[in-house]
Order: C-alpha cells, then structure tokens, then sequence
C-alpha cells in the first residue's frame, strides 16, 4: 500500500442492506451514500485510530476507497492502512495511521469510494467531511515530547470544570510513554480541589474512576489527585517532600508521578499525579474502627471541633481537629465523641503536671516515634505548616495510639527563606500544635537527636535526587513556564510572591532549592537542643 494515502478495498458483490437493514434483492444495485460515525478522529504519533462508516445498498460493486482531503488531494502525514468489516452488515471500521512526520496537523477529509472505474467511466460517492487531526495539535498545537507520561481527559461535552463539589463525567485515559503501563481510556468523574490553589489560573483537580485501576505502577484505587504546583517554579517541592518523607518510617506516604494533562484537547502544562489521602488497604491502611483527623485553618470540614490544648498560629483558642475517616454518614453522635474524647485525652495529659512520665504520661498516647519523623520532614522541607497548622494529618484507633501523618502538601513556602525567615537561622516548627510541650521533655529531645541523626546519611543523599528530578523536569518546565507564570501567586498573598523564587528561570530556581535544602540539614543540626 502506498504511503500516500490511497488504500484499495475490493468489497464485491455484497448483497446485504446497510446497518440494521433488511435483505433486499436489487437487480441492479447502485451505491446511494456513504456515512460515518464520528466527526473527529486523533492520531498518535506513529500509532493509529479507527473511523467507522456504513454505506446505503451494499450489494452495488464498487473498486476502491480512498481517504482524501476535502479538496481532492491526498493527505501526507497520515493515510489508511485497512479497512475492517463489522458484524452488521454494511458497516466498517476504516484504520487511520499516522506517518510519524511529527507534524501539527488538522485537517478536513472525507472517504471517496470509487465507482466503476474498470468501465472508463470514474466516478464516486463521498462520505460527509471530518476531521483527522494529530495528537500533538489535539494537545494545544504542542508536542509533548517531554518523556512523562500523558493523562488525556475529556469531560462530556467538552464542559468546563467549574465546581469543587459536584463531578463531571469523563473519559481519562494515560500514556506511560514507556516508563510506566498506560491505561487505557474509561470512565470516570472529575472536579476542582483546593483552597486558595483553586482561585489561581492553573487549577488542581480530584479525579473518581469507574473502577479501581492500578495508574503509572501505582496501587489500585478509584481517587487520585492532579496537583498543579502553579506557584511552585520547580515542580518538584510536593515530589520533593513525598521522597523525603518515604525515607521515614511513617506509616503511609503517597506515591506520585510528574505528568502532562490534556484536559478537552489543551494542554494544561505539568501535574503531579498524587494517590489522594484515603483509609484503604492499599493507602493508609487502619483497622476497621480507625480513624484519620485532619488540622487546618481553613476549618471548612463537615465533622470538626477547636481543641483548647496546645499552639495554632492561625486559629485563636485552639488547635483545629477535624475528622476525615470515616466519612461524615458513617460517623455516630457515640463515634465521633470517643474520637474526640481520645484526642483531648491525649492533649490533656501531654499538658498536664505528669507529662514527661513515661509510663503514665504523653508516651502512653501518642506514637512519639512517628510524631519525630513527622516533624523532620517538616523541618528538612522548611515547611511552616505545622505552625498554622494546614494539612497537618494524624491517625490512630480507639485502642491504639495516636499516630502522626501523613505528610501532604508542600508548595507553600517549602524550602524558602521567603515565607520563613527565621529558618536561616533556626528550627522553625519547635512552638507548633503539640511540639511546644513535647519540646519541653528532655528525653523526646535525646530520641529526637538520635533519629536525626540516624536518617541524616539518607537525607544528606537528597541533593542527588534533586539533581535527577530536574533532568527529568526540564522538559516539562520549558512548556509549562510557556503557558503559566508562577508570580501571579502574588494576587493571593498581598501582592507579594509566596516562594521568592517565582521570577527565576527554571533551573535558578532548582539550584536555590537545592542550596536551602543542604542548609537546613546543617542548621538543624546544630539547633536541637
């Protein structure tokens, strides 16, 4: 078959009626129409796509098909490969490939199926026009060749996502692009996530499968979430603080992948792909009757209480306690207040006159091992949010301990002196939430010391892993930066930018990361007491 396009079917004597038809018997049967299904078929680069037709009295004799463009020339960066019959009769699958010309293509074609041409006397029948376009021109007129994957979704209609609460419905499907297993296209919902990040001009989002899938080597589950990092001009602080923290031993953090996102044919530049916090076995895995508490200023949860125990910067009277797990309509009165009396229990006994006893004191309640390595990723990543407190997560069970983390969401401020001044200088999460009081315990300053000291050859290896990350971002940052501008972050925070390194290029500002990280493993050092 020629590259040029034209593929030959020979479709004899068919004496079927179209789709869905009766038999007829036609003496001299003549070809009316030619149909097709869809209005738009996308090509990957070097791959190829399907286009669906029937056509009216079969039975007439007709030579060949050609894919031609709406002004009778051939197309050159694509053509058809073959043509496939369906089961009802009359109706067919043509196979539409792409060249790998790497071209930006979208063009307006039509199927032209030959009559007679044997008799001298050519002529044909030609289906309406659609429209055969390149992936890389589905995607915004950019060619993703930026070796992460690709997650394409397609809300129905094309409806723009406008809620945090209500789902659209969608198709999703991924490209692994090699390094991971794609998924194929299905279903799912999809809707906006955030606070202050959902009021920015690159949005996050929160994506429901039909069904639970493994995505990019990821465990199986329905929710997963699309992080923007708009204000974060080296992608790679929320990646950054998930690798760090996986160098712990807290009890779950979740994987993610950098990938692009083609949201309704446009593409939206690079996302972290990130498990969402979930109770399952396959994420935070609890006991039945456990349970996952969430504190944050925001105070915007359906089941939540202001503890009076311990040190919030932004939440006066109190630390903000909400309960994420379990779900709000599955929470009793009785519940809710056996989850609330553990907590303030264990506050309780943390401030009061008995303490620093190890055997009736704050170790009787709290994991205190879980609740040092939560605060060494805080304090290594430069993250002030324990202090607010903002996405600070704890867990546990009614005959258990309460147990810190997981660690999530570390765009803010992470690993810049900016938001954090006195971090140049000092620890900056000593005076937060329950770490004021535990700081005053001699011995949970001796095991901290020990364990900083004990995970600081993991965490002196972390610069390497940066360098690594900004290989593999590179790419993405060159087209991400060209669709967004991180500064505008500045409309959210009294007209100043939040990281200060939001007008640096790229690589400025992974070098400035990379600096302040190796500063605080230094600084922290010598500042535990």
């Amino acid at each position: 078959m020629k590259k040029g396009g034209r593929a030959i079917v020979l479709l004899l004597l068919l004496l079927l009626t179209g789709c869905g038809g009766d038999v007829v018997a036609v003496p001299e049967p003549r070809l009316k129409s030619i149909s097709v299904d869809e209005t738009e078929v996308v090509l990957p680069a070097e791959g190829t796509a399907e286009l669906h037709f029937s056509v009216r009295d079969p039975g007439a004799v007709f030579e060949a098909l050609e894919l031609v463009r709406s002004d009778g020339t051939l197309p050159e960066d694509y053509s058809l490969l073959r043509i496939l019959p369906e089961e009802e009769p009359g109706c067919f699958a043509a196979v539409i490939r792409d060249h790998g010309t790497e071209s930006l293509y979208r063009e307006s074609v039509q199927l032209r199926i030959v009559l007679e041409a044997q008799t001298g006397r050519v002529s044909y029948i030609a289906s309406p026009s659609f429209t055969v376009e390149s992936e890389a021109a589905a995607s915004g007129g950019v060619v993703l060749k930026t070796g992460l994957p690709i997650v394409r979704i397609v809300t129905d209609g094309g409806a723009e996502i406008r809620s945090k609460e209500e789902y659209l419905s969608a198709r999703i499907s991924i490209d692994g692009k090699g390094t991971a297993p794609d998924l194929q296209e299905m279903g799912c919902g999809i809707r906006g996530r955030g606070n202050t990040t959902w009021t920015w001009p690159k949005k996050p989002y929160l994506v429901r499968l039909e069904s639970r899938m493994e995505v990019l080597g990821m465990p199986a589950h329905k929710r997963w979430v699309l992080l923007a990092n708009f204000m974060d001009r080296t992608l790679m602080r929320n990646l950054l603080a998930c690798h760090v923290a996986a160098l712990t031993e807290l009890d779950w953090t979740p994987s993610c992948v950098p990938v692009e996102l083609v949201l309704n044919g446009r593409h939206e530049g690079n996302y972290l792909l990130i498990e969402q916090i979930r109770v399952d076995r396959n994420r935070l895995d609890l006991p039945e009757d456990g349970f996952l508490l969430e504190l944050d200023f925001h105070f915007d949860n359906p089941v939540q209480w202001i503890s009076p125990w311990g040190r919030s910067g932004m939440v006066s009277g109190g630390i903000p306690f909400s309960i994420k797990y379990p779900e709000p309509e599955d929470l009793s009165p009785e519940r809710i207040a056996r989850i609330r009396e553990k907590v303030e229990r264990a506050a309780e006994v943390l401030y009061g006159p008995d303490f620093k006893d190890p055997v009736k004191g704050y170790a009787a309640f709290l994991d205190v091992g879980s609740f040092i390595d939560y605060w060494i990723v805080f304090e290594v990543m430069g993250n002030h949010e324990l202090g607010n407190p903002g996405s600070v997560f704890m867990h546990g069970s009614p005959s258990g301990k309460i147990v810190a983390g997981p660690c999530w969401d570390f765009d803010w401020g992470a690993l810049s002196y900016r938001t954090s001044p006195h971090a140049q200088r000092g620890l900056i999460n000593r005076y937060t939430i329950w770490y004021n009081r535990l700081f005053e315990d001699p011995a949970f300053c001796e095991r901290l010391r020990l364990r900083y000291e004990e995970l600081l050859p993991l965490l002196s290896g972390v610069p390497a892993y940066i360098d690594s990350a900004e290989r593999l971002l590179t790419p993405s940052a060159r087209l991400n930066f060209a669709l967004w501008d991180p500064s505008g972050d500045a409309s959210q925070n009294g007209g100043q930018i939040i990281n200060g390194d939001e007008n640096l290029s790229f690589h400025e500002a992974v070098l400035r990361l990379k600096d302040i990280y190796s500063e605080r493993l230094e600084i922290i050092r010598k500042n535990l007491p």
